[in-house]
């Protein structure tokens, strides 16, 4: 059900202003967030992504959007379940909207050519997120793409989206990945044991693929998602040495690095 648009007090300090979007509703089977849920806008101007995220005929929103000057807009409280994440899951969960706090990052994305972060706009992210992550206890291996969640539909925020610039500032996961180099790699078509082997370990990181042996489609869409995310320095859905090694490296530390301590 959609509430009609209403004022209501930001979160977060870091807020410059409030846009209430009439899309969002109330949290469904949880309490709290546990996902925080970075996007990109892919629309031409973040100003047109502010008002379609504001549209009720458009029923889609976020938490909160970041433009590219650093301002922070803040459209859905985050007590409230918005519309952001769409069909998607993680570690077996399909309603990552009630599971989550979602920020949009003004961003054209890859259909205008995949522009660069500017720096005034990561910074006020990284405040942000930090704080968000803060008060939520939110662990930093569920600091995720939107991509991670919706391998099949969804590609942002990209590949030139600087994870590691987060993880210094202590949001997110992140190991260094793998050098690349030639050897033998794993593709789509592939069947068999090692097949199996790699998809549990992407299912044990928490992305949702079967473990049947067979490098599918979904297979291959989750690959490329894991390397926009985690290996950016070639996406081609082809699980090569570099691949998998760095998935191993994500898995050694994935339940040792602590949940942020609330303050």
């Amino acid at each position: 059900m959609n509430f009609a648009p209403m004022s209501f007090p930001p979160d977060s300090s870091l807020v410059d202003d409030i846009r209430p979007s009439p899309n969002h509703e109330p949290r469904k089977g949880v309490a709290r967030p546990d996902i925080l849920l970075l996007h990109y806008t892919g629309m031409r101007t973040t100003q047109a992504a502010l008002e379609r995220l504001c549209d009720p005929g458009a029923r889609v929103s976020s938490h909160y959007l970041v433009f590219e000057d650093g301002r922070i807009v803040q459209l859905v409280p985050e007590a409230r379940r918005a519309y952001h994440a769409g069909e998607s899951s993680w570690e077996g969960t399909t309603d990552i909207n009630s599971r989550s706090v979602g920020i949009e990052i003004g961003n054209q994305g890859h259909d205008f050519g995949c522009p660069a972060f500017p720096d005034p706009q990561i910074e006020r992210l990284i405040a942000l997120c930090r704080d968000i992550v803060a008060r939520w206890s939110i662990a930093p291996r569920r600091v995720l793409a939107h991509s991670d969640v919706a391998p099949n539909r969804k590609r942002d925020p990209g590949e030139a989206f600087p994870w590691p610039r987060l993880a210094e500032a202590g949001v997110g996961l992140w190991v260094e990945p793998a050098p690349i180099a030639g050897g033998d790699a794993l593709r789509p078509g592939d069947h068999g044991a090692e097949v199996t082997k790699l998809q549990r370990m992407l299912a044990d990181y928490g992305y949702g693929v079967t473990a049947n042996g067979s490098y599918d489609a979904m297979t291959q869409e989750v690959v490329a998602a894991f390397q926009r995310h985690f290996r950016p320095g070639r996406v081609d859905d082809v699980a090569d040495g570099s691949t998998v090694k760095t998935l191993e490296r994500l898995l050694a530390v994935k339940n040792s690095v602590a949940a942020p301590i609330p303050r």
